[in-house]
């Protein structure tokens, strides 16, 4: 370990003309007398959310037996096996206020577990998320407070579903009841909100021209930086920046390959990679570089959204998502639903895998991280919020004990795993929204 006589502050950047860039957890950071004790900086508590449209086909999702050891993998979850240590499946949660169950009110109430006012203008009403709860407590040190991303770019207004307003549907976070927060789906404009400084449209697109890195604007700070170090920090930080410049390559291929197409982008913005999965996997890279930099400690990220008519050819789905799961119980197209399950599980489990190999500290990120991954919605034929699809990842920091499935024997409040995930990350609550009481399996470490 390399020691200095004046630690390097954890919220040190690189900074540069229009750039700035948070580095990862160093050697360095650790005050002098810490390191003379070997005993690493406390590790940083991080909370994310992973939404799905639609529910899942639950008999392919939820592990057999009930509450204890999770043993064999159900087909949809299959991909996890590698991170099956770090993993919790916690079955028969339930949102009450989702009733009267539309694809609006699933994707609000999933981190509010409130009731969505029912309206088709501006004057929406549902209830602060607990993302934002975890925000305004974990977040302020950063340099965002939360980071909010999805896959689909709309823009659509007014009424989406059963006379209630389409901003229930776009928007996963709201910061107070009144108050939602819009996603970004775009990677070139996530990249620059973590690292650059941003500017008007006309600035950014001006910007992409040159083809610049953004590390080039920090040359001569990564070179002082890096005069300063020790052996393992200065690989920490070329991995890091080469992991930078890696996302940065894929954003600008994107790009270029959008540039050059002849056919008009309808459907998507320009820059974003053509496959879903490509797509899928840079945002989830973006979300492992704002935790390896600590710039943000709280982001949600909407997989994909309700209602989606989105085909899945690369997995042989020819059909739209969304009216494959009005099947009427159709052996066939719950096949097909499962497939469509499947593989958005693959893609989290990839970017689990990513955080299990990105060292932070005395662990690694995955180690000081937790993800509740799932949907609103339950069966997606019926419209249903019993039973839902919730499993939970990661170590929190040593506060989570995973290779478990916890199976309640009626319908319990979803809440109640937000509250218990909240305490988990050092923010105390008596409740939150219509909880009643905590997941005390997950209270047990």
């Amino acid at each position: 370990m390399f020691i200095t006589k004046k630690a390097l502050q954890r919220r040190t950047f690189l900074r540069g003309m229009g750039a700035t860039v948070a580095l990862p957890l160093l050697d360095a950071m650790v005050p002098a007398m810490t390191a003379l004790a070997a005993s690493p900086a406390a590790p940083v508590r991080r909370l994310g959310f992973v939404y799905i449209p639609m529910g899942a086909y639950m008999k392919q999702w939820t592990p057999a037996g009930g509450t204890g050891v999770l043993g064999d993998l159900p087909p949809i979850l299959a991909s996890l096996a590698p991170v099956k240590d770090q993993l919790t499946v916690v079955s028969n949660l339930e949102l009450r206020n989702a009733y009267p169950g539309t694809h609006a009110t699933s994707n609000a109430a999933f981190l509010s577990a409130a009731t969505s006012k029912w309206t088709e203008s501006t004057d929406y009403e549902l209830g602060t998320t607990v993302d934002q709860v975890a925000a305004q407590h974990i977040g302020m040190g950063t340099r965002l407070p939360s980071l909010e991303l999805a896959m689909d770019l709309l823009t659509t207004v007014g009424q989406c579903d059963n006379g209630y307003a389409c901003v229930y549907q776009n928007n996963l976070s709201w910061s107070s009841p009144t108050t939602p927060l819009p996603s970004e789906a775009h990677p070139r404009v996530a990249f620059e909100r973590l690292f650059g400084d941003g500017g008007t449209a006309a600035q950014r697109q001006a910007e992409l021209r040159k083809k610049a890195s953004l590390l080039d604007f920090v040359n001569e700070d990564i070179a002082k930086l890096k005069s300063k170090l020790g052996p393992d920090d200065r690989s920490k930080v070329s991995q890091y920046l080469d992991t930078v410049r890696e996302v940065e390559r894929r954003i600008q291929k994107a790009e270029a390959e959008a540039a050059d197409s002849h056919l008009p982008d309808l459907d998507r913005p320009i820059g974003v990679p053509a496959a879903y999965a490509d797509h899928a996997r840079l945002m989830f890279d973006l979300q492992v570089l704002a935790f390896q930099g600590d710039v943000t400690r709280v982001i949600t990220f909407q997989l994909a959204r309700e209602t989606s008519t989105r085909t899945y050819p690369e997995i042989g789905v020819p059909d739209p998502h969304h009216p494959l799961t009005h099947n009427g119980g159709s052996a066939e197209k719950l096949e097909q639903v499962a497939k469509i399950n499947a593989f958005h599980v693959s893609l989290f489990a990839g970017f689990l895998e990513k955080l299990k190999s990105t060292r932070d500290g005395d662990g690694t990120l995955l180690d000081h991280s937790m993800y509740l991954y799932g949907s609103g919605m339950s069966n997606g034929d019926k419209h249903d919020h019993v039973d839902l699809p919730i499993m939970v990842a990661g170590g929190g920091a040593g506060q989570m004990k995973g290779g478990r499935h916890v199976r309640y024997a009626e319908p319990t409040p979803l809440a109640n795993l937000h509250l218990t995930l909240l305490e988990k990350a050092g923010v105390r609550q008596d409740h939150f929204a219509d909880s009643n009481g905590k997941v005390t399996e997950l209270l047990s470490i």
